[in-house]
């Protein structure tokens, strides 16, 4: 058995991210100790029942109470009321992130309430499934997916290095960022193809007469993978938007003078762009596969999301 990294880890917040952390630290022992905070008691209970951590508390500030890394895996929007509730119970020399999938906002409102002597580094892994909730999570989940770090011009440079070095034995490959470039590229890879994919299926729900029938008889077409990003938890995608609005309104933009381009040339009928087009982004997509961020396989690899298999 390794010796653990951390002698008290606290992950605050129990869903796809934070039980998947739970996991995969038990698995690799990163910690002697993992303490499990939520807001809600069903959670704790259930995250309880499945022996994610050793302590379970609803007491934020108990939580994070001696421990060496604090994670804070809980909507972008509350991540400020979370980091001023936990600031005085923090000690001094631990490191304190998140996974948020905004950056700038998630800063600005944890920055402000972080101790003296407690290292604030703001990360995002680039991994998730529509899942959500401790049964959701699973220890593969951040296999060679990317992690990334937006470090504040005063942090230390040895405690993102033990941080960068948790996060690879999590399986995750690391970069950093500048919290500005973070949001703008999340927008386009992220927030963007989900605000579409739920606009989508929600038209598809206003047909109401369709939606009962048609549609849903026929989803194992292309609606039925917008279905899967639209099933993602609305409280997150709620707070992504608010707190990403001005690179999202930038990329809607973007996109929909690239549609209008798409419909000018569909009415026109200009065979030629169109098969342009469509060839431009096959290669896109095969460029994914070689990079390994997905498999090649009919269902986008939703089976190997759903049941991962051990590491060799």
């Amino acid at each position: 058995m390794s010796e653990p990294m951390f002698e008290k880890i606290a992950l605050i917040g129990i869903g796809l991210i934070g039980s998947s952390l739970a996991r995969v630290i038990r698995r690799e022992t990163l910690a002697r100790h993992v303490a499990i905070a939520t807001r809600s008691a069903s959670t704790l209970k259930r995250a309880e029942e499945l022996g994610l951590g050793d302590s379970y508390t609803t007491d934020l500030k108990e939580a994070v109470k001696d421990a060496d890394l604090v994670v804070v895996s809980v909507p972008v929007g509350a991540s400020g009321e979370v980091a001023r509730e936990i600031a005085p119970a923090l000690k001094t020399g631990a490191i304190l992130t998140d996974v948020g999938s905004t950056k700038a906002s998630v800063i600005a409102q944890m920055s402000p309430h972080v101790p003296q002597g407690v290292h604030f580094i703001p990360g995002h892994p680039l991994a998730g499934t529509e899942k959500s909730g401790p049964d959701s999570g699973f220890a593969e989940l951040f296999e060679n997916r990317w992690c990334i770090f937006t470090p504040l011009e005063e942090t230390d440079p040895a405690a993102l290095e033990r941080l960068a070095e948790f996060w690879r034995r999590c399986g995750a490959n690391i970069d950093t960022m500048d919290p500005a470039h973070h949001d703008m590229t999340l927008a386009i890879v992220s927030h963007l193809p989900h605000i579409i994919a739920y606009n989508i299926v929600g038209t598809a729900d206003d047909l109401q007469t369709v939606t009962k029938s048609e549609v849903i008889k026929y989803s194992a077409s292309g609606f039925r993978d917008f279905t899967r990003l639209a099933a993602s938890d609305p409280t997150m995608w709620r707070d992504v938007c608010l707190h990403n609005k001005d690179a999202i309104l930038e990329m809607l933009a973007r996109f929909s003078e690239d549609l209008a381009s798409l419909q000018r040339a569909i009415r026109w009928g200009d065979g030629d762009k169109l098969f342009d087009l469509f060839t431009r982004t096959r290669a896109v997509r095969r460029s994914i596969i070689e990079a390994g961020q997905d498999i090649d396989a009919p269902d986008f690899g939703r089976q190997a999301v759903e049941h991962p298999q051990k590491p060799r």
